[in-house]
């Protein structure tokens, strides 16, 4: 077996891991801004939300934010909280709205780390 191949893949799957951490908001953070009107916002296909969504989250699937976030989110201002089922694609979602003039975006990751935001 060829220890050195399994260490270079066990530091890459590492780094992922830590890479995707570092853009997620504070569970404080996204706390205290949805206690002060933030909007839960995830992003994930529509059979997803509709199997299984947040209380209080609305649906905005990444695949059309581009052509529709104008109008699910018309306010550019409003704190957005994202989530999505791991959290890759809120972090993507991100991206794009922040690109979009979005001035206060913010990363929650997964969606059992959202329902930790909502819970506490």
């Amino acid at each position: 077996m060829n220890w050195q191949l399994i260490l270079s893949v066990i530091a890459v799957v590492g780094v992922f891991l830590m890479l995707r951490r570092i853009g997620l908001i504070s569970l404080q953070k996204a706390r205290a801004y949805l206690q002060n009107g933030a909007l839960l916002v995830d992003v994930r296909s529509t059979a997803e939300f509709k199997a299984h969504h947040l209380p209080g989250a609305m649906n905005v699937p990444l695949d059309i934010l581009h052509s529709s976030a104008q109008s699910y989110l018309p306010d550019k201002k409003k704190v957005l909280l994202l989530h999505c089922h791991s959290g890759t694609r809120s972090a993507v979602a991100c991206r794009v709205l922040k690109q979009m003039g979005y001035s206060s975006v913010f990363n929650i990751g997964s969606l059992g780390r959202a329902q930790k935001v909502i819970t506490a």
